[in-house]
């Protein structure tokens, strides 16, 4: 059973070409195995309308989530299938945490005897942003290794990031891996047939690293009641403005007052894309769960800001209607 991996750094868009692909019909009859870097799923959640560990996404499709053994969560797919508790597939595509160095997800297949007779990587398919994709080439091993492995190299966000960065970046990607194709997605739209084959010749050998992932750290800010939206966007844009380079992700659902769905929030670095409001919480759980991850940004700094942020918003607010002891 051929199998994608795909990767990409945080932020790259690899849930949204995912769920693109998965209403193909090339898509149809898709193993999809999420895996994030975190304690709190927000990408699962995005492709998932159940907590479950195994749910059905529609065109034949399913997903499974883990954070454990690669290894234990095949299996279990292929034993599930056997015995008709899941749907058949043909086709399993594994999306890596942004984090992940690939390679020993590679190295799983190519040394478990079992999993080799029963599955084999086909492609490797990495994202990369091309409005922060180059700077992160620069300082993250795990984004060079990402590029030096794939057999295809996906550029992302191309219509805002503009052309003088999409040419640096290509310039990057192909300097790390000369072998690999590059292709473009617009929107998130991507040619199907690119994550089904590779679409280059053989793949790069990999070129060990040392490793720079001392002080990212994820976490995740949660509330029950709902949140005002002055808040939460003075507190982020003070984070962009002091700290966007080290607001490596930060995603998740936000339970905003005047607001039926939840509102869905996505920043990479000193980007903000602009906020959406959902038709219907995808978890089916209604509360604000936003998921930080970050470099040398310590959790208690984030709450401390947002607190203080909210209680001076709220001071302005009391002034603005008339209640200035509030």
């Amino acid at each position: 059973m051929p199998v994608t991996v795909l990767t990409g750094f945080l932020g790259a868009g690899k849930t949204t070409l995912l769920k693109r692909f998965l209403e193909t019909p090339e898509g149809a009859g898709t193993a999809l195995v999420v895996n994030e870097f975190g304690e709190s799923g927000i990408d699962d959640a995005l492709l998932r309308s159940s907590a479950d560990e195994t749910v059905l996404l529609g065109n034949g499709c399913l997903c499974c989530v883990t954070r454990t053994d690669l290894q234990v969560t095949l299996r279990r797919l292929v034993a599930d299938r056997a015995r008709g508790a899941i749907p058949d597939f043909h086709r399993i595509v594994i999306e890596t945490s942004g984090l992940a160095d690939p390679g020993p997800i590679l190295q799983t297949f190519a040394t478990d005897k079992a999993l080799g007779e029963e599955f084999h990587v086909e492609t490797v398919v990495t994202l990369a942003d091309a409005a922060t994709g180059a700077d992160t080439l620069g300082w993250s091993a795990e984004a060079r290794k990402q590029a030096i492995l794939a057999d295809t190299i996906v550029v992302t966000k191309g219509d805002i990031a503009g052309e003088a960065k999409i040419a640096a970046l290509t310039v990057a990607l192909r300097a790390l891996n000369p072998r690999a194709g590059v292709v473009a997605a617009v929107s998130g739209a991507l040619d199907p047939h690119y994550l089904l084959a590779a679409s280059a010749g053989d793949r790069a050998g990999f070129v060990a690293e040392q490793e720079h992932s001392d002080g990212i750290a994820s976490f995740t800010l949660t509330a029950d009641a709902p949140l005002a939206w002055p808040a939460f966007a003075r507190t982020m844009e003070t984070l962009v403005s002091l700290r966007g380079p080290d607001l490596l992700r930060v995603k998740g659902f936000l339970d905003v007052e005047g607001c039926t769905g939840p509102v869905l929030v996505q920043f990479v670095q000193h980007l903000a894309h602009p906020p959406v409001e959902l038709e219907r919480w995808p978890d089916g759980a209604r509360g604000t769960r936003v998921v930080f991850i970050t470099r040398n940004i310590a959790e208690k700094q984030v709450r401390d800001l947002f607190a203080a942020v909210s209680a001076i918003t709220l001071t302005a607010h009391s002034r603005e209607s008339g209640n200035p002891d509030q």
